[in-house]
């Protein structure tokens, strides 16, 4: 886990921790859906099965991306 300014993201290693911190654009996602941006440590977190991690700006847009 890594904070910054009272939010908390994930990276994997000490580079993207200082990515993280450094980088403004690493902590935002895009909704697939609406294709809003959307910060990573607010998003509903989807995963394709392909490993890909999709961010999504609500329930109701992971929802759509679903199909539910």
């Amino acid at each position: 886990p890594v904070e910054v300014e009272g939010k908390t993201y994930f990276g994997c290693c000490a580079m993207c921790e200082a990515k993280l911190k450094n980088d403004p654009a690493a902590r935002t996602g895009k909704d697939p859906v609406s294709g809003k941006p959307v910060d990573k440590a607010t998003a509903i977190i989807g995963k394709k099965p392909d490993g890909t991690v999709l961010y999504f700006e609500n329930e109701q847009s992971f929802a759509s991306f679903v199909g539910t």
